[in-house]
């Protein structure tokens, strides 16, 4: 690694000086030569034919040395010729000082040294560029170009703007005996230069001596073999010639622009440098974004940019300013479009003859050049103006941009892809190697969002043809760039016959070695969870031996483009940008079935989720997040207090000052606003909860050891230090103040997300309760999961709780409530059927969890209306039986579903969902007896109770689960119930074709299960 980053440095600090002294001399004497000129009436003539005439004796033997330059470097190391060209550099920078030293007004012998510089230049450029391959992996060749176009051009710059100023001591030719000091600086550089390339590592001679013909001969077919290859160098040929014909005039309007101010030859290289300092950001950003692959799309976006830079040059001619800001401009389109030619270059041609083709294209560029600067001098010789030529050279630079683009059309579509994708989100692409360099690949995605497919052009440097719901097809803004990039319209809804033609031209675009998209479910997930897989793809690969690709895209729901909050693009985005993570799976074989593919991507989600677990913040971030940006919204809320954002901020963060810290402490409360607040205010100090249930409060203290309880003087738990909340709740004046301002604008402590956030106890239904350790990641990964699949309720969102926080589910909606932004109205008694059927009402509660009990003494005692604002009810605790969900749905108009949790799950597992249905969608969320799918994260599957081997789809067998959500372990080293990370619910299920559980009882260890509606584990056990 040390050597690679010497090798590099000392590479670019030799080009680097080369550059530098080239651009310095070469306007140095366009300087010396055009100061007779300046008070003539046809400087702009004169000048634009001497500008030719320098540019011409330093191009011609350039162009005539490229061609056995390129042999030379496959014949002899790269390295070597290195050397030998930046030892004779600094013998012809010596002898240009010499020359000036000795006459100084005599110009022809530094221009015959011009010459020669365009000769040491042409002889240096296969080996500095053939080089860099062999000193750099592939995956780099792109930063590497980046990095040698941008110091480069920052060479440019400084020996474009430097070069006048180095002449500085002559006076502007008043002491001409001084002229000489300034090719003197250069010779000091080419010094530095030369000593820098001892730093680069030696490498082998690419192949042996060959005449020189047979160079030429063979680099010229490999250029006609491979298209890709022969595009480069006519785009290079076509760049090189434009930059030409519009540098020289602009070299002349610059010198134009100055002429009258004082010392204006000192400032005549300002705009020659702004373009450079555009071209070297360019190459920077082009390099820098390209990351391990070639961007071919920056060539056309270049030309475009490129274009417009200089039409706006030649139609408004401004001034100093506004030539700075569009030279910068179009440097910058240049530096773009410059860095992938060069890299194809590189990559594309074979090692043996890599030098004779980048001296070949030297060759070609050289003569385009010499043609542009001929162009340019001609029109100055027919007498047209500056502001005519600058024109004529927009429209050729305008043509060459069409013709790039028409060269590169999907290039530029998908390279715009990438922008639009990575400038909203952050995109970030896991395991890309498991995707085969070349070849046909069918890959297969989940679809969460309407612009997956943008996520996978973006993720790819290889054209994809995706297969698009003909619906989408004909759309008016996705046709054209669906018919640019070829993709395949299937209608889903459309006879077995045409569907079946429709998928058939994916297999024949795969046969041709094409990379193929599809993503089998068929529409965007509206709940939030993945779809069944359809099985057209089964059809497109039965046969064949192409690999298929898995990909699963992660954390696009909540953005704009996903179907949260109920509707695609009208929303405020939650936060700019988004990571989006795209993990690609191992190559599996063609005939893998649908359903086997569908847990593949199951559990590379499970994989996203828990890569986040370094990754994982404190819970409470989001809540005091959440809380500032709410100063009047009610958050809070019972029967006799209501508290607003703000208020509750306060007195959580009183309270955390009125707190000492300890390692975990019991609160023993009354479920309300003063325990929810009390939790709240011990996590942000940074104290694991441990919320008492009063039935178990001496076990919970001896399992636990807390040292301090938190509770009310209705309460007296024996033999502890006691805090009593009465105490706790009052607060001084500045106490308050202290509160106010640490809560609007202080910085919370930092907790690592692993760290245990609470404990809670099992209820005790098999067997003594155990105290499960969950985290800070456990709990807000499931609430993170759970709100995904929730549907949506609505701008003013509001829960109802009555379940105890000593209880999982209880714990659960706490802290998902306001990281939610949803407002909690909490009461204790969950049978009080009066005060429930008020605060719904009063509160618009649009959420209600609870169990079927309960649902029962509400279908009693509740009247419809008081019920009207709700709009989701899930049950859970016990089995909801249909009998109750009908007279349920028939009373208050809105059926109950169901959902399924262990408190060693933090407790959520699975729920069920409103469905989906729309014009053209139905995504179904509820399968009656069920409980609903996984929520996202979580995996789940049917085993064999004593061998614990996987059972097929449908089958009877234990249920067990795993997820970012599955507890630490118990307390004080209880037996754990986690095997290779799965937890084993002990309950005995069955999941059908499109992942719906259906628990079926309890599993005892003599194999005898229990009746169905005897288990305890639904949603909360």
């Amino acid at each position: 690694m040390e050597t690679k980053k010497r090798s590099i440095f000392g590479l670019l600090v030799s080009q680097f000086f080369g550059a530098f002294n080239d651009n310095a001399w070469k306007v140095m004497l366009f300087t010396i030569a055009t100061r007779p000129l300046v008070n003539d009436g046809s400087f702009a003539a004169s000048s634009q034919l001497l500008a030719t005439l320098s540019l011409v004796i330093f191009l011609l033997p350039m162009m005539l040395v490229s061609i056995p330059a390129g042999a030379l470097a496959d014949q002899m190391s790269k390295r070597t010729v290195i050397l030998l060209m930046k030892g004779l550099e600094v013998i012809l920078m010596a002898c240009c000082c010499l020359a000036l030293y000795i006459a100084p007004s005599h110009l022809t012998i530094p221009f015959v040294f011009l010459g020669l510089m365009g000769a040491q230049s042409a002889l240096f450029a296969p080996a500095k560029y053939g080089i860099l391959p062999e000193l750099l992996p592939k995956e780099e060749l792109s930063k590497g170009n980046g990095l040698m176009e941008m110091w480069t051009m920052i060479a440019i710059i400084a020996g474009t703007g430097i070069g006048p100023i180095l002449l500085a001591s002559d006076h502007g030719g008043l002491r001409s005996a001084y002229t000489w000091i300034g090719p003197l600086w250069l010779t000091g550089f080419s010094i530095i230069g030369f000593f820098s390339s001892f730093f680069v590592a030696k490498v082998p001679a690419s192949r042996g001596k060959q005449k020189l013909t047979s160079s030429l001969k063979n680099a010229w077919a490999e250029i006609r073999g491979d298209r890709i290859l022969a595009l480069a160098v006519g785009g290079s040929i076509v760049y090189w010639t434009c930059l030409s014909l519009l540098g020289q005039n602009v070299l002349v309007y610059a010198k134009a622009l100055v002429m009258d101010l004082e010392k204006g030859e000192l400032l005549q290289g300002i705009l020659p440098a702004s373009f450079g300092i555009g071209i070297a950001f360019g190459a920077l950003l082009s390099g820098k974004f390209s990351k391990d692959r070639i961007e071919y799309g920056f060539i056309p976006l270049g030309a475009i940019g490129f274009t417009i830079s200089s039409l706006l040059l030649g139609t408004i001619v401004p001034e100093m300013i506004g030539t700075l800001i569009l030279m910068i401009l179009m440097g910058l389109s240049c530096g773009l479009l410059i860095v992938p030619i060069h890299a194809i270059l590189q990559m594309r041609a074979s090692n043996e003859s890599r030098g004779s083709i980048i001296a070949l294209s030297g060759f070609l560029d050289t003569a385009g050049m010499i043609g542009g600067s001929l162009f340019a001098a001609g029109m100055a010789f027919f007498g047209l103006g500056l502001k005519t030529m600058l024109i004529a050279s927009s429209v050729i630079v305008l043509l060459a941009a069409l013709w790039y683009i028409k060269m590169f059309p999907k290039a530029l579509v998908r390279l715009c892809v990438m922008i639009l994708t990575r400038t909203f989100y952050r995109l970030r692409i896991e395991q890309f190697e498991n995707l085969p360099k070349e070849g046909p690949i069918l890959l297969v995605a989940n679809h969460i969002s309407v612009i997956d497919a943008l996520f996978v052009m973006a993720s790819l440097d290889r054209p994809v043809r995706f297969i698009v719901n003909e619906s989408y097809y004909h759309k008016r803004f996705i046709h054209p760039i669906a018919k640019l990039m070829n993709a395949i319209p299937v209608m889903s809804t459309s006879s077995p016959r045409v569907l079946l033609e429709s998928l058939r031209k994916a297999t024949e675009a795969l046969e041709q070695g094409e990379v193929v998209c599809i993503f089998p479910e068929g529409q965007v997930s509206h709940t939030g969870k993945m779809l069944p897989f359809r099985r057209g793809l089964e059809v497109i690969a039965r046969g064949k031996s192409f690999p298929i690709v898995p990909i699963h895209i992660a954390n696009v729901w909540g953005s704009i483009f996903s179907f949260e909050r109920g509707k695609f693009f009208i929303k405020w985005p939650k936060r700019f940008s988004y990571s989006v993570t795209m993990t690609f799976g191992k190559p599996l074989p063609a005939n893998t079935s649908v359903s086997d593919l569908f847990k593949v991507i199951q559990e590379m989600e499970y994989d996203a989720w828990m890569a986040r677990k370094d990754d994982q913040i404190p819970i409470y971030r989001q809540l005091i997040s959440n809380l500032r940006k709410s100063p009047l919204q009610t958050v809070l809320a019972d029967q006799h207090e209501k508290l607003t954002g703000w208020q509750a901020l306060f007195k959580i963060v009183a309270l955390a000052q009125k707190i000492k810290a300890e390692e975990k402490v019991g609160i023993l409360l009354e479920t309300g606003i003063q325990s929810a607040l009390l939790n709240f205010a011990l996590t942000l100090k940074g104290i694991t909860t441990v919320n008492i249930n009063p039935e178990f409060v001496e076990l919970t203290i001896k399992e636990t050891q807390i040292k301090t309880v938190i509770t009310s003087r209705k309460y007296q738990p024996p033999g502890i230090e006691v805090l009593y909340v009465e105490d706790l709740f009052r607060t001084s004046a500045w106490g308050n103040f202290m509160a106010k301002m640490i809560g609007l604008f202080g910085d919370m402590e930092k907790i690592f997300g692993q760290n245990p956030l609470t404990i809670l106890f099992t209820s005790g239904s098999t067997g003594e309760p155990k105290g499960v350790v969950l985290s800070h990641f456990n709990v807000s990964s499931n609430i993170e999961s759970l709100s995904q699949v929730f549907p949506y309720l609505g701008k003013k969102k509001t829960l109802l709780t009555t379940l105890p926080f000593s209880h999982a589910y209880g714990y659960l909606l706490l802290w998902l409530s306001l990281n939610q932004r949803f407002g909690l109205i909490i009461h204790p008694d969950p049978f009080d059927c009066k005060s429930i059927g008020e605060l719904v009402k009063k509160y618009d509660v649009k959420l209600m969890m609870c169990t079927p009990k309960m649902l029962e003494k509400y279908l009693e005692k509740i009247l419809p209306e008081q019920f009207g604002s709700l709009k989701c009810v899930i049950t859970g605790s016990e089995k909801l039986a249909i009998e109750t969900s009908d007279a349920f749905e028939k009373r208050f108009g809105i059926r109950p579903i169901e959902g399924y949790g262990a408190t060693e799950c933090s407790p959520v597992i699975a729920t069920s969902t409103i469905d989906v249905r729309e014009a053209g969608i139905c995504q179904i969320g509820t399968v009656p007896g069920s409980v609903g799918q996984t929520i996202p994260g979580v995996l789940a599957k049917i085993v064999d109770p004593t061998s614990f081997e996987e059972k097929p789809t449908g089958s009877e067998g234990l249920l067990i689960v795993k997820g970012p959500n599955v507890m630490q372990g118990y307390l004080n080293g209880r037996e754990n119930p986690i095997r290779d990370g799965w937890y084993i619910t002990n309950d005995l299920a069955m999941i059908d074709q499109n992942g719906f559980i259906t628990i079926l009882g309890r599993y005892s260890e003599d194999g005898k299960s229990s009746h169905p509606h005897e288990h305890s584990s639904l949603v909360y056990r």
